[in-house]
């Protein structure tokens, strides 16, 4: 019997959630299972496999089950055969407590009422005409919903669990890719600190070395003309001592042949003393015929300042400008001086400026027509081509109403009509009645109006990027996101019947 139990239990299992049918349904291959169980798992995973029997891996063009009502059937009656296909068998319920009327033990329920009655109560007056069951089936009733009712909360929380993974997976490569970023800003922006610290440092030093030797040359004219004042002091001190004080005549003489003498004034005589012959002091009062002292003698060298050994003439320039010309060579992506090919260009575009710029004539060139070239569209390449790594470049576009920048893929199509697509290979901003970018379900709307002189382009070709930047104020215009399988190169147009308008490739070293 127990064998007969087992594989009854087995036949009405449902082989998704292991737990008897509910809503059983027969695909076409002849498997049972629970129209929820079969519905979910083709929703999770008909997608990838398709429409596969989770038994048997039979594969089926669309969704289609036939309810079946003998299954169906089986497992409503399982309380009724008493079976014991329940994975719980029932047992004999004890309530607590006893009927407070009749003093019973509380052995069955009320339907109606909704709670335990005894045997008494069943026979009265109150409960007679209700439909009463034995607690232990009802306990049994309850358990079979309880575990039906499980079922979609167990999916449900199955669906949580892969969310919830997924959300912490996402969180962690947020993470991850905010932490490679700030070191990537940190390194980047950390190596232009450092270059400017290092140049003003440099600069500063330079200074200061200037400094000192300017100093030093004043300081050796200090050293000299504070020796002769100390010695002019001096020697006034005595001439004052011997014309004020009461001196010798022979003191006297004595200090004015030493002032003729010129032994440490270096002081020579202008003009003649009629009495020097006689070496006699000129400024004696007594002896007439002889010139006034101030008039006989100079000096014979005068104590002069010396002039700015140095005007720092090499710290008078531009040094913001000095230095960002300088910064401009440890820049990872710096600005790069893209010329155009004569060879792509359209027969009705001039290319001038050493290949920087491109304008619109009216005639024709004669120029063969090579297979690079544009034939209808009005556009040209640059020489460059890139196949990898980071690229930067900027356009003039100023006063221009039309115009078109962008990158396209060597193998594109330069002849007749192109589409500017990128799954034709073409990527790109342009200018029109507004801002448009060319995306691939047609004009993308980027901006109303355009008044900025300048375009920035960055290529990121190894991470499949391409994007546009007011080139003044460095704002993100729009941003492609692709995969790049072959090499790109730049490409230029300034729009057609637009003749005396141009283009230019901007340069800044």
């Amino acid at each position: 019997m127990a064998t007969s139990n087992d594989e009854v239990r087995k036949e009405l299992t449902c082989a998704i959630c292991l737990d008897f049918f509910k809503d059983a349904v027969i695909l076409k291959c002849g498997h049972n299972f629970c129209r929820f169980c079969i519905c979910m798992h083709w929703d999770e995973n008909g997608a990838d496999y398709g429409y596969q029997c989770p038994q048997c891996r039979t594969v089926f063009n669309k969704r289609t089950f036939t309810k079946n009502y003998l299954v169906q059937n089986l497992v409503a009656k399982m309380e009724d055969l008493d079976l014991g296909l329940s994975l719980t068998p029932a047992k004999p319920v004890k309530m607590d407590g006893k009927c407070e009327l009749h003093g019973e033990e509380l052995k069955l329920y009320c339907q109606a009422d909704k709670r335990p009655i005894c045997v008494v109560c069943r026979e009265s007056r109150t409960h007679r005409y209700h439909e009463v069951a034995p607690i232990s089936e009802v306990v049994h009733g309850m358990k079979l919903e309880l575990r039906l009712r499980l079922r979609p909360l167990n999916n449900y929380k199955s669906q949580y669990a892969k969310v919830i993974s997924a959300d912490e997976r996402t969180k962690n490569d947020v993470r991850m890719k905010k932490q490679r970023l700030k070191e990537k800003v940190e390194a980047d922006v950390g190596a232009l600190v450092q270059f400017l610290l290092d140049e003003r440092d440099a600069l500063l030093d330079s200074l200061d070395a200037e400094e000192a030797a300017a100093v030093a040359v004043l300081d050796e004219n200090l050293e000299s003309v504070r020796a002769e004042a100390a010695d002019v002091a001096k020697y006034i001190a005595d001439i004052n001592q011997h014309v004020n004080g009461d001196t010798s005549f022979q003191s006297l003489v004595e200090i004015f042949k030493k002032s003729q003498n010129n032994q440490e004034l270096n002081l020579t005589p202008t003009l003649a003393c009629r009495g020097a012959q006689n070496n006699l002091p000129f400024s004696s009062p007594r002896l007439p015929g002889l010139q006034p002292a101030d008039n006989c003698y100079k000096k014979y060298g005068e104590a002069t300042p010396v002039d700015s050994p140095t005007e720092f003439v090499d710290f008078s320039g531009p040094f913001q400008l000095i230095m960002w010309k300088k910064m401009m060579h440890v820049l990872h992506t710096m600005p790069q001086n893209l010329t155009l090919d004569p060879d792509t260009a359209h027969p009705n575009l001039q290319i001038s400026d050493f290949d920087t710029k491109v304008e619109e004539v009216p005639t024709r060139s004669q120029e063969p027509d090579l297979p690079v070239r544009f034939t209808r569209f009005c556009g040209a390449l640059a020489t460059a081509q890139y196949c990898g790594g980071q690229h930067y470049w900027e356009v003039d576009v100023r006063d221009k109403g039309v115009w078109y920048l962008g990158v396209t893929t060597e193998g594109s199509n330069r002849k007749g009509f192109v589409s500017l697509l990128p799954s034709a290979g073409y990527w790109s901003l342009c200018l029109q009645d507004r801002l448009y970018a060319n995306g691939e379900d047609g004009r993308v709307p980027v901006a109303d109006y355009w008044n900025s002189p300048r375009v920035g382009v960055f290529l990121d070709y190894d991470r499949g990027r391409l994007s546009f930047y007011d080139a003044v104020t460095m704002k993100r215009l729009y941003m492609f996101d692709t995969c790049f399988m072959e090499p790109v190169s730049p490409f230029f147009s300034p729009g057609k019947n637009d003749p005396g308008s141009r283009l230019c490739i901007c340069h800044y070293y």
